[in-house]
């Protein structure tokens, strides 16, 4: 895939006159977080939705046609929505069809959070977020196999990771790191799956955690290498959980793990990110959120998904007049040194 990101104008982080200036310092992961970069405006631009009805998680895969696919949470009568265009910050078409009409060992309802990759032998894979029959409202994640990027996908006969008496596993994204030529997985253990109660089940003490795995796996896409490795866990400034982990690496070596913290029903749910020079961390989070309730006109972004690279992402966030539907957006961003910029 392209990066398609674009010249941005910096905020201006000093004053001149006075001999002052904004400095940003970075942390480790669970020490204090660092400060990052962002243009004037954020109070007064409005990004309008991509795809105006309910498409929430959505996922961003560039086909061999050199169209844009867009895969999402179960709505709208499908198990797995599918869009395209021919660019991303373009017109997008809702296609009428499942990418997943058969879920496997899943109970059918609420299949959440699909991500699709290209695999070496030129098939698609796709993983998913599968509802465990009688499970008691768990999730664990699933993969299926297409020929064709809008599938339909076939799915596995068992669950690809399910730490059940964890809470399960959700959001799995997948990761091809360029460098090593090898694959990996970004997932979420789903703790507050089996929280106290509180704000997803999880706002009541002792709060569980919620880690962000990486689990590297063989070019199938689905064997596993090893055990996987934690790379962020939940702190008080995340609220009940911290979720939807997208990993990218830019051309000049910086690996960014966007992810989303608080809950998704609430206006507090943000994008936010965590960056590493190395692929296993440790990673160092942002001070500020990257979108929340309030810039450009959103309320409650989050689920991100970038291009391979950097530079576009697309996001779910309310729908301004359908609420609490989620539309799909779309935002240009720009990398300066560990600083994420929206443009």
């Amino acid at each position: 895939m392209f990066s398609a990101s674009s010249p941005t104008s910096l905020r201006q982080c000093s004053l001149l006159a006075a001999g002052l200036f904004c400095l940003g310092a970075w942390q480790p992961v669970l020490g204090a977080p660092v400060d990052g970069l962002f243009i004037d405006g954020r109070d007064e631009k409005v990004i309008q939705p991509k795809i105006n009805t309910d498409f929430p998680d959505p996922a961003l895969i560039q086909g061999d046609d050199g169209l844009w696919y867009s895969f999402a949470t179960n709505s709208n009568g499908k198990n797995i929505q599918v869009a395209k265009a021919s660019q991303i910050s373009g017109t997008w078409e809702l296609l009428d069809n499942d990418a997943l009409p058969k879920v496997g060992w899943a109970s059918g309802s609420n299949t959440w959070a699909p991500d699709v990759r290209k695999l070496d032998n030129g098939s698609f894979i796709m993983y998913y977020s599968g509802e465990v029959k009688d499970g008691g409202g768990r999730h664990c994640i699933g993969v299926g196999i297409s020929d064709i990027i809008t599938g339909p996908y076939t799915p596995t006969q068992e669950p690809w990771v399910c730490p059940f008496d964890q809470g399960g596993a959700i959001d799995a994204a997948g990761y091809f790191d360029e460098p090593t030529k090898k694959r990996y997985v970004v997932y979420k253990v789903d703790g507050n799956n089996v929280g106290n109660g509180g704000d997803c089940n999880n706002g009541v003490p002792p709060l569980v955690d919620t880690p962000i795995m990486l689990q590297e796996v063989e070019a199938d896409g689905i064997s596993k290498v090893g055990d996987p490795v934690q790379i962020l866990g939940r702190t008080d400034a995340d609220g009940p959980l911290v979720e939807a982990p997208n990993l990218i690496r830019t051309s000049d070596g910086l690996y960014i793990l966007f992810f989303s913290s608080f809950c998704f029903n609430s206006d507090k749910y943000n994008v936010n990110y965590a960056t590493s020079k190395s692929l296993k961390g440790p990673y160092q989070r942002a001070s500020r959120m990257l979108l929340k309730t309030g810039d450009f006109n959103l309320t409650a972004p989050g689920g991100a998904t970038s291009v391979v690279g950097g530079g576009q992402m697309v996001f779910h966030g309310n729908c301004p007049k359908t609420s609490p539907q989620r539309c799909m957006y779309q935002t240009e961003y720009s990398v300066t040194g560990r600083d994420v910029i929206i443009s």
